[in-house]
């Protein structure tokens, strides 16, 4: 059976539109004005959970650039347009881009390979000046579209029109202007053809530029240019694959120039791509002349729990030593949402361990901790209580959820899918156990699946903050401070993020956002194998890299490197991490697997930070591999989100 669902996302449903003289697209922010019926915009109990949750003002992010009425659009390829004194380069693929004082400026990137990092910085090949202007206004975005607007001292001056994927920036003036064009290199070109140097525009009246693929021709790219008013998203789960389907909108209805990423055109789905390349830093991109591009991935499972069917006497005997010692030692509950959202989903973790295992004791012990934890967190008023910290609270300025103790940025909406995710994650196993605790921790869990996953806009959060779906993966930086634009560094705690939404959808009745986390979890895992851990080595784009994975990935640079650690092993671990029933998916190739663990144990042993990490990943390497690791398991330290015993029961249960 196959679900599915049509999004019209993010902050503007941007309508298609013939232009007129005189005529300006009239864009309408952050109201889609068709939800889809299957998904309504109102979400089962968020708006009661909203009336009870404590609010705040939350910390000044600093959308210098953001029209009034949008919802903030942190954690977005194109956050660095909006947020901070200056605007930053972005990386609509193929191209780069920049706003200036006096204009803007877009290039394609020079991609370059060395040893540790493949480049692809902003290239300004192309500049534009828009005379008059005194600044720029974000005033719309959608899935893959974003618009932005030169303001005068009398109004707006014009609008600039981006889109992933396109490799056209198109112009639109709201009264009448003359653009200064630099000169074109040879590999771009203007509708209307009026080449370098002052362009006319009447009000209402568009120009764009373009970028011609290698391997085409230039007559006839200029002859396919339809720019680009909007784009719109729609995704369906069937048995064995999700598929993602991005339309982009253009003024005529026309078939638009689209340039597709790797993971899209290796898959099964038919695209018909033969107008040439782009470099990218991700590898070759396809020019399609095409309205939308549909592309799928592997529906991945989702246990909750081992599977410990092929356990022997000896084994379930070990387990249970090493889940009675680690049950034993549980520490303190962290204040902070990611390393408390560690600790509490390790402990549902051990709680259904010790069911499985039938030790009743054990699961009352890890129960009887839990729970109340879990009880205070899910309190939908407690940042209203004095001297609480354990705790959310609405972010009115923001308009998302933030725990009130921030780590890593949170207060900023870095890594919210991180942390958010171990809380659904925990409280959906919780829910398997007790499901009368469904309700009393539905308000909140409500409000943390929306602020990183709600599937359409409303007033009070964006869809899919931190999801890409042009990418498939998510972004972690909430303000993209950063000149190569936004990052990720930890796709297994995004793709963990999603099985959290998944599970929380099963357990607490919602199909609709079950389906929507198999789709995000599929995706998320199958760019995290496509970019950071199993990327194609043949591709001469990775031949200079000593290592064979990736750990942060930019949208113009991807780099041999993390935020917290220069060690090689850091940089894998932090792939992997944490180790759930649902992480077989690390293992789809287990000759990579075994490559990743050599480029990454420097100093060939496990017994190391990160070594517990780095064993179970070793694992998926294959039955040697899984049986040197069980006699490996009491040499190597524990993570914070994870316990020997956990570990354990992953080795048994990848028993062929």
């Amino acid at each position: 059976m196959r679900r599915a669902f049509s999004l019209l996302l993010g902050t503007v449903c941007l309508v298609a539109v013939v232009l007129l003289p005189g005529s300006v697209p009239r864009i309408q922010p952050d109201r889609p004005s068709l939800p889809d019926p299957t998904r309504p915009r109102e979400l089962p109990g968020e708006a009661a959970a909203l009336n009870v949750v404590a609010q705040n003002p939350g910390k000044d992010l600093k959308p210098e650039r953001l029209a009034e009425g949008l919802n903030p659009p942190t954690n977005r390829w194109f956050s660095g347009l909006v947020f901070g004194s200056e605007p930053l380069p972005v990386y609509p693929l193929p191209l780069s881009f920049q706003l200036t004082a006096t204009g803007f400026n877009f290039g394609l990137p020079e991609v370059q390979s060395t040893e540790k990092t493949l480049f692809g910085g902003h290239r300004p090949e192309v500049s534009v000046t828009v005379p008059g202007i005194t600044g720029w206004q974000v005033v719309a975005y959608d899935t893959a579209t974003v618009v932005v607007e030169a303001r005068g001292a009398d109004g707006p001056v014009g609008r600039v029109t981006l889109a992933q994927g396109s490799p056209q920036v198109t112009f639109t003036a709201s009264s009448a202007v003359t653009l200064e064009t630099s000169s074109l290199p040879e590999h771009f070109g203007m509708v209307p053809e009026s080449g370098s140097g002052a362009t006319q525009i009447a009000e209402g009246q568009s120009v764009t530029w373009v970028a011609i693929p290698d391997g085409a021709s230039k007559a006839e790219v200029l002859g396919q240019v339809h720019p680009v008013t909007g784009s719109a998203l729609s995704w369906q789960v069937d048995d064995e694959k999700t598929f993602t389907t991005i339309t982009w909108q253009t003024a005529d209805g026309a078939p638009t120039l689209v340039a597709t990423m790797p993971h899209q055109t290796e898959s099964d789905t038919d695209q018909d791509c033969r107008l040439g390349t782009f470099k990218s830093v991700y590898g070759e991109l396809k020019a399609c002349l095409r309205s939308s591009v549909t592309w799928g991935a592997p529906k991945l499972p989702a246990p909750a729990t081992y599977d410990l069917g092929k356990l022997d006497e000896a084994g379930r005997a070990n387990l249970i030593t090493h889940l009675e010692t680690d049950i034993q030692h549980l520490p303190a509950y962290p204040a902070d949402t990611y390393f408390a959202g560690k600790a509490l989903a390790r402990d549902a973790q051990l709680l259904q361990l010790a069911k499985t295992l039938g030790r009743d004791d054990l699961a009352a012990t890890v129960r009887n901790r839990l729970v109340p934890e879990m009880r205070t967190w899910t309190n939908p008023a407690g940042c209203a209580t004095p001297g609480a910290a354990r705790c959310f609270f609405y972010d009115q300025n923001n308009h998302g959820v933030v725990g009130l103790v921030a780590t890593f940025g949170s207060d900023e909406f870095n890594d919210h899918h991180f942390h958010y995710g171990y809380f659904l994650y925990a409280a959906a196993l919780v829910a398997m156990d007790d499901p009368n605790l469904v309700s009393e921790m539905a308000p909140v869990m409500t409000l943390l699946s929306s602020d990183i996953a709600r599937p359409v806009a409303s007033d009070r959060f964006p869809a899919l903050r931190v999801y890409d779906a042009y990418a498939s993966h998510s972004w972690a930086s909430g303000t993209s401070p950063f000149a190569d634009a936004n990052n990720q560094e930890s796709t297994s705690e995004a793709v963990a993020a999603w099985v959290g939404l998944r599970l929380w959808g099963e357990v607490s009745g919602d199909q609709a956002m079950a389906d929507q986390g198999t789709w995000m979890q599929s995706n998320e895992a199958n760019a995290a194998l496509a970019y950071w851990l199993n990327f194609n080595k043949s591709d001469p784009l990775y031949a200079p890299l000593e290592y064979s994975y990736l750990p942060l990935n930019f949208g113009g640079k991807r780099d041999f490197a993390t935020w917290f650690s220069p060690d090689p092993e850091a940089g894998l671990a932090i792939q992997v991490l944490p180790v759930t029933p649902a992480s077989t998916y690390l293992g789809r190739d287990p000759d990579r697997v075994a490559t990743n663990i050599d480029n990454a144990l420097t100093a060939d042993t496990f017994s190391r930070t990160y070594g517990d990490i780095l064993l179970a990943y070793s694992a998926l390497a294959g039955e040697e591999a899984r049986a040197k690791a069980l006699t490996l398991v009491d040499e190597v330290p524990s993570d914070d989100g994870f316990t020997r015993s956990l570990l354990l029961a992953w080795l048994y249960s990848l028993k062929a």
